[in-house]
Order: structure tokens, then sequence, then C-alpha cells
């Protein structure tokens, strides 16, 4: 399983402030997300996960800039998510130095169009973010009035050519049930948030998941990512 260090950026900088010395008073905290994400992929990770929180809000990717820093800083895919709301934005990160983008599930959820020019657009480098409480999908206004159930959800993605879910807001006791529907459809599960123990991150790598993705818990230390991963 891959353990994917997560960056918010927000006006430029990181949300939050890293400081990966703090347990011994050595080093100094940065909220530059280049920097940040160098000292991850010097541990060992095999990706960055980059949340453009500003670009959520305006529906475009805002934190352009900083996206740019990252990308030329280190050498390892960056998946983006936030503002990425259509093959526009879709081209305009990779135009940046993203090699992955994540879109949401309500820009597609109810337009088997808009999927399917953001698959032109990504390939199989996109993947769609599922929030995974039943009560979101619930309040979703959709045309049909009835909210699908989360597997009918995941399948009709994945059988419409999607490869990659981000599941957030997921529950260990549906973790067996998650990973078999994605498994049997042989495409790639990524977890995000959720851990606040490294005893969890041993779970998922052996129910199978193929990625974890850690923000918080590896800023405020944790999760220690040489140990984790």
């Amino acid at each position: 399983m891959k353990l994917i260090p997560s960056i918010d950026l927000q006006a430029g900088r990181s949300r939050l402030v890293f400081w990966p010395g703090a347990a011994t008073g050595s080093g100094a905290p940065t909220d530059r997300p280049e920097r940040i994400a160098r000292h991850f992929v010097e541990l060992g990770a095999p990706m960055i996960h980059l949340v453009d929180i500003d670009g959520a809000q305006r529906g475009v990717p805002a934190n352009v800039e900083a996206i740019g820093r990252v990308s030329r800083e280190v050498a390892v895919p960056l998946q983006v998510a936030g503002g990425v709301d259509g093959p526009e934005q879709i081209e305009l990160c990779f135009a940046l130095g993203a090699t992955r983008v994540v879109v949401p599930l309500w820009v597609v959820a109810d337009s088997p169009e808009l999927l399917r020019r953001c698959l032109d657009a990504a390939g199989d480098w996109l993947a769609v973010g599922v929030d995974g409480r039943p009560a979101k999908l619930a309040e979703y206004p959709w045309r049909s009035g009835v909210p699908p159930s989360f597997d009918a959800l995941v399948g009709s993605l994945l059988d419409a050519g999607v490869g990659r879910l981000v599941v957030s807001h997921w529950s260990v006791d549906r973790l067996e049930q998650l990973v078999g529907i994605v498994r049997d459809r042989r495409a790639e599960l990524q977890l995000a948030g959720g851990v606040t123990e490294p005893a969890v991150v041993d779970r998922l790598r052996d129910a199978g998941v193929d990625a974890l993705i850690v923000g918080e818990a590896l800023f405020n230390g944790t999760i220690d990512y040489s140990a984790a991963a």
C-alpha cells in the first residue's frame, strides 16, 4: 500500500505549518509546500497529493504557482484535487506539472457526457472523489430523485471507465465491502484521511487498500512517515 502525503494549499502556502524536527528541537518550521513535498519524497513518498483549497471554493485551480513549484521540486507523480471541475481545469493542472487529478463526484455524478470529457482529458490519470457517508449521497439532488446506493454509484463510475477512486469519510466497518467492490472491477482504491493511529495503517494495508492519503496526521506527528511506510 502506498502512503501518500497530502498538502493543503491555501494562498500559495501550506495550510498547516510543518516542522519535521519539532520532537527533537531540530530543523525549522515551514509552510512552503515544495519544501514539505521534498521532505516526504526524500523519505520515500511515491506520490504527493495536493489539495487546492482556494480552487475548491472557486471551481478552478487557484494555487497555480504553488503547484508549479512543487512539480519543479520533486520528481514523483503529483495528484491535484480541488478546483478540478471539468476538462479545462484538468488541462490546466497538467500544464502546471500535475500528473493526476481528482474531480469531485458532484461534477460528474449526473452527467455522463461531462464524465466522458474528463476521461478524454485525463485518461487513466483521472480519479473521482467520493464521500463515503450514505447521508451525503442522500443529500445530493439526483435527477432521478432517488439516490443510488454507494455500491451502485461506484459500479456506475467504474463501468463508465473510471479506474481510480479517492474515498473520503470512509469507515472501518465497511472497509472489506469497499475493497471488494473496487477489486472486482480492477480499479485503484485510495482512502483519504480518517487515520489517527499507526495500527489502522497496517489494517488498511492488510485489507488490500491500494493507497492511503494522509495529511494532518503526518504534520502533527501522530503518524511517523518512515515507520508507517
